[in-house]
């Protein structure tokens, strides 16, 4: 089994989760399943602004929820407080244009009263799902994202502050400038270059390492026309494949699964995850499956892919170490009623964990009748008891 994805690969990503989970004084026991909802890939559309994050976050519903998260911007006071010791050091102002943030800056820049990172009251978020908790998993998922922009590129910590890169290193600039009548200083040593001896002799460096894929496939290329009436083909269903390999493609370059190792049901689920409407009903009439089965497959491959088909799909019988460590979990969190145990589920009130084959558990809630799978799995129950 591949590693946990963790966020932040800097100090100053790490710091970013850090503040969240500590300082920030967010509810401690929702961050974990908005952990596990970013390390599935359900958030897309990460867009950054001054004082301001958005986001498209996949839920159990086939529409993405949207997610709105502003941060307290700086006051001019603040700001002039912060550009102060960003000017203290010329390595201050260097190291942030080699994208990387000084520790030495951060915890001054803190102790002058102007945190770059997040405190008590500075995040604000807005989500359109009807949870009303604060944050819901979806906001949280967002919240752990936002460290690989910051891993990127800390001057996102000076534009959720309130100013983008360009504003900042223009002031900057503005008070290194010299006053009027004021002689400009001479760098004491003036670089002369290299000789083209001493450039030969350099070795090569390493090759740039490609950027990452995007995060959801692009729309297909528009038919003005449609193919000859023989080949029984039309433009709307070429495309329907097109952006379906397209899909396929970008799962090759993140290491997903391929459609060879699909089985018709579960080739048949991811197909159905991206449809709506007519092409959902057209597709599952043409599949032989029926739409009642089609839309739950559909629902548990958006949440949690293979894993989350087969255990909807299947009952099996783990053995006792996996129910028993649940059940200890959901006697411990205090939900009402006893836990009821079959095969490979356990059931306690409006909620049922099932323990899958890959030796990880899936969360449903109750809707109605039915059960519903609720957001990507964990290889620990706690994360999904709360």
């Amino acid at each position: 089994m591949p590693p946990r994805r963790s966020f932040g690969r800097t100090w100053w990503g790490r710091a970013w989760v850090d503040a969240l989970e500590q300082r920030a004084k967010l509810d401690p026991n929702r961050l974990p399943r908005g952990r596990t909802y970013a390390r599935k890939g359900t958030v897309s559309e990460l867009h950054f602004g001054a004082g301001v994050m958005t986001a498209r976050v996949r839920g159990s519903r086939p529409q993405p929820y949207k997610v709105t998260i502003t941060m307290r911007t700086f006051t001019d006071g603040e700001w002039d407080t912060l550009l102060g010791v960003v000017g203290t050091q010329l390595g201050h102002a260097a190291a942030l244009l080699d994208g990387e943030l000084p520790g030495a800056l951060a915890e001054q820049a803190r102790e002058a009263g102007a945190d770059l990172l997040p405190g008590p009251g500075d995040l604000r978020p807005r989500c359109s799902c009807p949870d009303s908790a604060n944050p819901c998993k979806h906001v949280a998922a967002v919240y752990y994202l936002v460290a690989d922009e910051v891993d990127r590129d800390p001057f996102t910590l000076f534009l959720l502050r309130g100013r983008p890169r360009a504003d900042v290193l223009a002031e900057l600039r503005s008070r290194r400038a010299p006053a009027r009548g004021e002689q400009p200083k001479l760098p004491k040593r003036v670089d002369e270059g290299l000789t083209p001896r001493a450039a030969y002799a350099r070795r090569p460096g390493a090759i740039p390492a490609l950027p990452p894929p995007p995060r959801v496939p692009g729309p297909p290329a528009v038919l003005d026309l449609d193919p000859p009436p023989s080949t029984g083909w039309t433009a709307a269903a070429l495309s329907v494949l097109a952006e379906d390999a397209a899909s396929l493609a970008r799962d090759l370059l993140t290491g997903g699964v391929t459609a060879a190792e699909l089985t018709f049901e579960e080739d048949l689920a991811r197909r159905a995850a991206g449809r709506t409407g007519s092409e959902f009903t057209a597709l599952a009439t043409a599949a032989g499956v029926p739409l009642r089965d089609l839309v739950h497959w559909a629902e548990a491959w958006r949440e949690a892919g293979r894993g989350g088909l087969a255990v909807v799909r299947e009952t099996w019988q783990p053995g006792p170490g996996p129910l028993a460590e649940a059940q200890a979990v959901l006697a411990e969190a205090g939900l009402p009623g006893t836990p009821k145990v079959w095969r490979n589920r356990l059931t306690q009130g409006e909620l049922q964990l099932r323990y899958g084959r890959d030796a990880r558990w899936y969360r449903f809630i109750r809707a109605g009748a039915e059960w519903r799978l609720d957001g990507p799995p964990s290889a620990s129950p706690v994360d999904l008891a709360y």
